[in-house]
């Protein structure tokens, strides 16, 4: 199984995912710190775009969601909607009630999809942590509290002017029964207490350190004398047999003088490392120049979700991240031969995650729950939420999407595609980054102002080419108005229409898609993950994808950089 949900994750849990399924739960929820997240996505030359996407809005209101919630609670758990009641009665119907309501109706779903053998790790952060922690308390139960991890995800921060810097992250460990599936994680020792204590090289040349072999407490059955060497005062702490085991493996080092003692070696390549504690500093935050920085906010380092799946979970488990942002659960499950469900609530993380998935794992297969599948679907999306269905309609020509620095002021671009190309068709002598800007309409009509505008934006914005994305068909004015536009000539000879009129029907079909020449395969307008090797379990599912509709050159893996259809030159 491997599958991505748009949607409400509560929602997503009591229709789509049966009893006692997931075998590990990883979930990194907003933490309630009344923020507002976006999406910072930067032009090809490095530098911040004015286009930052909100991805998810931190804040929580009390409004008639939250009592429903808490009334649905005293059916479910009564002993947590009596916490919870008498949380709302001390702290009042605020921000923080209504989180903890939140977080608490679906971590009941959570322990309900969960296997007798599975595990949950939660995410969070001081300003919760304590709360959320009695609210797993009566859900799992106290006897199934594990760990609180502590993750340093920064080095310090310098408004910190009145008390200590925040600098750690909680990730809470519970288990649903005690018979959960846990695996001991090491790191690699320190080099100077290697060198300290493994100082020694065999003749195999193998590396070893010196261990005492004599019991500190009095072993009267265990005082023999070996080989001429007598035994320590109280006696050794094996046996004679385990004694002449050893001896045959080579593993005693044995002094110069018979007064001397028996030393026990330990080889260095029978050390798995360092036990790894609750307390993590090993693991570095993403920073500005981690190659797996995709710009996405509150992202999580690959390592991180590394170590929890391989402590809580085996090759071919089911993993499930509710709250899955921009995939870091989901890869991390991919590489380690997991199957994995993502669900998260806006299109522009599900978009994201496709596109990490597919540039880290060429040829996956995978299937998205909840996209408009069809023209019905589209226009309920955009009758229900115009922001998602431009985010939406984006993905589909993979356009970067562009939000001005307060919701709708866009100034008329709604993506943009960056593209490279030569600066001078004929010369051929320098390549330069480009721009394609993206004008999407979700009405139930559109007209040539429109149009217009769009052509107008394009070239106001000195872009190269302009596509107009639409719901409803264009009228044939419009149609004869983006031909007399004219054409880009593009570096390898070709003509393409300067402003291209997309339907999403069109697109949804694959008869429409964007034509033009990048010479580098669309690789400017989004920052790609690395690629990965392949993981341990690529299983073909017989699953439905949703169509690539911008055409073969978007596919991965795709050897030529020609996209669409031009005209020759």
């Amino acid at each position: 199984m491997k599958r991505l949900y748009y949607g409400d994750n509560l929602d997503v849990l009591r229709e789509h995912i049966s009893d006692e399924t997931i075998d590990l739960i990883y979930l990194d929820p907003p933490f309630n710190s009344k923020t507002d997240y976006n999406v910072l996505f930067k032009t090809p030359k490095g530098e911040h775009s004015e286009a930052q996407i909100t991805a998810f809005e931190d804040t929580w209101e009390w409004g008639p969601e939250s009592a429903r919630s808490l009334e649905q609670l005293k059916f479910s758990n009564g002993d947590l909607a009596q916490l919870l009641d008498l949380v709302v009665q001390t702290l009042g119907k605020n921000s923080l009630s209504a989180y903890l309501v939140m977080m608490a109706i679906r971590l009941v779903e959570l322990h309900r999809v969960l296997k007798p053998t599975g595990s949950i790790y939660l995410h969070c952060d001081p300003n919760a942590s304590h709360y959320l922690k009695m609210i797993l308390d009566i859900i799992f139960g106290a006897a199934n509290f594990r760990n609180e991890i502590i993750w340093k995800r920064t080095s310090g921060h310098g408004d910190a002017r009145r008390r200590f810097g925040s600098v750690s992250d909680t990730i809470l460990f519970y288990s649903k029964t005690d018979k959960y599936l846990f695996k001991r994680q090491f790191t690699e020792h320190d080099e100077s207490y290697l060198n300290r204590d493994y100082r020694h090289i065999d003749t195999d040349g193998r590396r070893y350190r010196l261990d005492n072999l004599a019991s500190p407490n009095p072993r009267p059955n265990l005082m023999y004398d070996y080989k001429g060497y007598q035994h320590p005062p109280f006696g050794w702490r094996v046996s004679l047999e385990k004694m002449q085991q050893l001896d045959a493996e080579g593993r005693l080092k044995f002094p110069a003088k018979k007064d001397g003692r028996i030393l026990l070696k330990r080889y260095l390549d029978e050390n798995p490392g360092l036990p790894v504690g609750n307390v993590w500093t090993d693991i570095q935050p993403i920073n500005v120049r981690a190659k797996e920085k995709l710009g996405y906010p509150t992202q999580k380092p690959l390592a991180l979700l590394e170590r929890i799946l391989e402590a809580s979970s085996n090759p071919g488990d089911v993993v499930l991240d509710p709250f899955c942002g921009c995939g870091t659960a989901v890869h991390a499950a991919e590489k380690l031969g997991r199957h994995w469900i993502g669900i998260d609530i806006t299109h522009l993380a599900i978009s994201l995650i496709e596109k990490r998935l597919r540039d880290a794992f060429p040829g996956i297969q995978f299937e998205v729950v909840g996209d408009p599948e069809d023209l019905d679907g589209a226009k309920d999306l955009a009758r229900r939420d115009k922001y998602q269905f431009q985010w939406w309609a984006c993905s589909l020509v993979n356009a970067q999407p562009f939000q001005g620095k307060k919701k709708g002021a866009d100034g008329g671009i709604d993506g943009q595609i960056f593209f490279s190309d030569w600066a001078d068709p004929i010369k051929k002598d320098q390549v330069v980054i480009k721009k394609i800007i993206v004008s999407v309409k979700g009405g139930e009509s559109v007209t040539l102002t429109m149009l217009k505008d769009l052509i107008a934006t394009v070239q106001g914005n000195k872009a190269a080419m302009g596509l107009f994305v639409t719901l409803a068909p264009p009228t044939k004015p419009m149609i004869k108005e983006a031909a007399s536009a004219g054409f880009y000539r593009a570096g390898n000879g070709k003509d393409y229409p300067r402003i291209q009129i997309l339907t999403i029907e069109g697109l949804l079909s694959g008869r429409d898609r964007p034509a033009f020449f990048d010479m580098d395969m669309r690789g400017l307008t989004f920052k790609k993950a690395p690629r990965e090797a392949a993981p341990g379990i690529q299983q073909e599912l017989a699953l439905t994808l949703n169509p690539s509709p911008a055409g073969e050159g978007l596919q991965s893996g795709s050897p030529s950089p020609f996209l669409g259809e031009g005209i020759g030159g």
